[in-house]
């Protein structure tokens, strides 16, 4: 059994398979999960995990070159937002609507049990090297 990392086989499999610009969406509880990429729910009762807790998890493990956020969690949500602004300096911030739009072409949806709005955001891989 692996002893460090990320534990959920799902996820550590999905995770193996990205490849440069695939795009991940981390999302709450509550936001529409589109039709064709690969869904991980780790979603367990509310707030469980935390919007917080499965990023800081998924940028211990992927190269990220961009993140998209709703440009409504500044206010609905400015701890979100302080998080997300922490984490990604050139954070570009759309219309909620639009974001929804974009999260279809993610190869991966991962589900948190965040209860909180907006706690959603649409991130880019990059690569190592």
């Amino acid at each position: 059994m692996k002893k460090a990392g990320i534990l959920n086989r799902h996820l550590a499999g999905a995770l193996a398979e990205l490849g440069h610009t695939d795009q991940v969406l981390v999302c709450d509880a509550g936001m529409p999960i589109p039709d064709g990429p690969r869904v991980v729910d780790l979603a367990f009762r509310a707030g469980v995990p935390s919007f917080a807790e499965v990023l800081d998890g998924l940028l211990a493990e992927l190269v990220v070159e961009g993140a998209t956020a709703a440009a409504e969690v500044r206010e609905a949500n400015p701890e979100a937002a302080a998080l997300l602004a922490g984490h990604f300096p050139g954070l570009v911030f759309v219309p909620h609507e639009r974001l929804k739009e974009l999260s279809a072409g993610a190869r991966l949806v991962v589900r948190t049990g965040e209860a909180r709005p907006y706690a959603n955001v649409l991130l880019r891989c990059g690569v190592f090297f």
